[in-house]
């Protein structure tokens, strides 16, 4: 069934219902499937789209890219030294000037409130790339990879283990609420999100029969899970933070132990990069001078195994970034 979306934002997936979070799913293995047999139906053609970023980015600033040349748009990146984002000019006016220009805004930085600002000023779609609370278009990719694994999403068991209240968790939350999976988080008690967003989804989750499962058990959180997933245990703009984390997340590092622990041989890792999985990594090194650590959230052996999709993963950023830029602007 297709919906129509167009002229929608994507701030987070709390503003899609249920059937709207699968539909943009079905439309990326769409576009995918038409891009792997040569077929480009340039839905985006002549469009104009400014690619915000605060922070840096390798998988959303290229899958943004990519997405949009395959679609037939124009993608213009417009970094932070590059434009007078919040300066010399408030975000409301950059809106209002950037959505005179261009058909569709991204923005990937730090504040939530910032893309929000947008949104409600450019008059023309915008899409969160990132902010400090939610990340909705990788959670997007996190399912069409699970689609593509187990062939649905409905009875998953998802875990997710490390900092439970970052913008992946949130995220996380979310997504596997709207879908109907049985979603854990795994992490110290201080890290759990926020109680009233966990809240919210347990009211969305009596609606699609999700479960959502708060432990400080990292090995109850992965018990016969289908899904396992970590993210950095310190996210940008959280530096000052290692010490403290260190302490706290040891115990939650996906490694093979954790992973067998799920007894499931169909598990799958996943992981929404960059990893600190070796001391060949700069933080990695960092790590084992500092602390004895040769990898921090997971170790070598996992996210290098056959049990590992992040590389697919990774890849579905474009598809599922398509999908959502064809469902909100395209033709």
């Amino acid at each position: 069934m297709a919906f129509n979306l167009k002229g929608r934002h994507l701030l987070t997936l709390k503003d899609f219902t249920s059937e709207e979070v699968l539909f943009l799913v079905k439309l990326a293995e769409k576009l995918k499937s038409d891009k792997y047999a040569g077929i480009f139906a340039e839905n985006l053609k002549h469009k104009n789209i400014a690619l915000i970023f605060e922070k840096a980015s390798t998988r959303t600033r290229c899958a943004f890219v990519v997405a949009a040349v395959d679609e037939g748009a124009h993608p213009e990146y417009l970094g932070k030294n590059d434009i007078q984002l919040g300066k010399k000019e408030s975000v409301a006016d950059t809106a209002r000037v950037l959505g005179r220009m261009f058909d569709g805004i991204q923005f990937r930085g730090f504040a939530h409130e910032t893309v929000e600002t947008l949104a409600r000023y450019a008059g023309v779609p915008v899409w969160n790339g990132l902010t400090d609370k939610f990340h909705p278009t990788q959670v997007l990719a996190d399912l069409l990879t699970v689609q593509e694994c187990f062939g649905r999403l409905k009875g998953i068991r998802f875990a997710y283990v490390g900092d439970g209240r970052n913008n992946m968790a949130n995220s996380l939350l979310i997504g596997a609420a709207k879908t109907g999976m049985d979603f854990r988080i795994g992490a110290p008690a201080s890290l759990f999100p926020e109680k009233e967003l966990v809240d919210e989804m347990k009211t969305v989750a009596d609606e699609t029969g999700a479960k959502i499962t708060l432990t400080e058990d990292p090995f109850k959180a992965v018990a016969d899970a289908d899904v396992i997933y970590t993210d950095v245990w310190v996210s940008m703009g959280e530096e000052g933070e290692f010490d403290n984390r260190i302490k706290l997340l040891k115990p939650y590092q996906v490694n093979q132990e954790l992973l067998s622990a799920a007894g499931n041989n169909e598990s799958i890792f996943l992981h929404c990069l960059p990893a600190f999985h070796d001391r060949q990594t700069l933080v990695g090194e960092e790590m084992y001078q500092n602390y004895g650590l040769d990898a921090m959230e997971v170790t070598d052996d996992v996210i290098l195994s056959s049990a590992s999709k992040v590389w697919d993963q990774a890849e579905n950023r474009v598809h599922t970034i398509k999908a959502v830029m064809v469902a909100t602007l395209g033709k």
